[in-house]
């Protein structure tokens, strides 16, 4: 059996789905279903349980798992509740290695780009713990995340015992099917595409920064489907372990991926450009490009799917379908 933590979320579904089409049935998943509708992003699943989060330790005890896929988190990055977010994204998270380190059980997880910050130290995901101790997390969510990536990291500096396998990974820019619940936390494509199907225009931030133009503000997007295939190689090679960027490698402007939406939709581009909020300007990355050595040295070398394929591969296969659930 396996267990997928935030197996109803974005990524967690499509890791399901993925397993799913693979033949495996024997998955259980832990999340909160809540009432917006996530569920649907499950409804065409095969899963052997559904566990709720305050059962989730108590469901684990005596039990044996070929792998723990944990996903689940407090992912908006505006997120202000301190004591929330450390007890979801780091407390658990500890308890659950050290579960995973005293039945033996494979350990894959969630980090996240975020903990670079403002990318003054780069994007590289050297993960040694002087490299690790040298970034600066801009949010809540980042810290929290770059918490527990620094207490794995120590424990195997100390050569402490740690599961068999263990490897983190740092999301960048994951857009595809099934991230619809996120509502201001979905892709930017996501949350635009209705207005652009129904003919209004696309508003994109005005860039505040000398040298950088009004919607070449920078992100490393990457399709859902590769960020899984990298989930499935690490489950399929247990002699890696570490933590790995997930990303294309390749930063495409804002302004890239909503033309590549209007081309898909065979229609010019429809763009305007607002303010940004002046509560988040002195947050807001302007770049951010993953670094892959790692996975790369790894041994992963499988490519990436293009920007303009991804985004017509997402539109034409779910967004513009009455059934947009994978």
């Amino acid at each position: 059996m396996l267990l997928v933590t935030g197996g109803a979320g974005f990524i967690g579904s499509n890791v399901v789905a993925s397993l799913n089409e693979a033949g495996r049935s024997d998955i259980a998943v832990n999340d909160i279903l809540g009432s917006d509708g996530k569920w649907q992003n499950l409804a065409k699943r095969q899963l052997a349980d559904v566990v709720p989060p305050a059962d989730l330790l108590r469901w684990l005890d005596g039990r044996k798992l070929d792998a723990l896929i944990h996903l689940g988190a407090i992912s908006d990055t505006t997120a202000s509740d301190g004591d929330l977010v450390l007890d979801t994204n780091f407390r658990l998270s500890l308890q659950l290695l050290d579960w995973c380190t005293q039945t033996r059980t494979p350990f894959i997880y969630a980090s996240s780009a975020a903990t670079y910050g403002d990318g003054a130290e780069g994007f590289s995901d050297d993960w040694s713990l002087p490299a690790l101790k040298r970034l600066k997390p801009m949010n809540l969510y980042g810290w929290s995340k770059h918490l527990f990536d620094l207490a794995i990291v120590d424990r195997h500096s100390k050569r402490e015992k740690l599961p068999p396998q263990w490897a983190g990974l740092k999301f960048f820019n994951v857009y595809g099917p099934n991230e619809y619940h996120k509502g201001k936390m979905a892709s930017v494509l996501t949350r635009v595409f209705d207005e652009a199907k129904a003919g209004r225009p696309v508003r994109l931030f005005k860039s505040h920064k000398s040298g950088i133009e009004d919607g070449d503000q920078r992100r490393d997007f990457i399709y859902v489907d590769d960020a899984v295939a990298i989930v499935r190689w690490l489950m399929e090679t247990p002699k890696v372990s570490g933590i790995f960027n997930v990303g294309t490698g390749k930063a495409r402007s804002f302004r890239d991926i909503i033309e590549a939406m209007f081309a898909a939709l065979k229609r010019a581009p429809n763009i305007e450009y607002i303010d940004m909020p002046e509560g988040i300007r002195g947050q807001y990355q302007y770049f951010t490009q993953s670094d892959g050595l790692s996975l790369r040295r790894a041994g992963y070398n499988a490519g990436f799917t293009p920007l303009e394929d991804a985004v017509t591969r997402y539109i034409t296969e779910f967004l513009d379908r009455p059934d947009r659930y994978r």
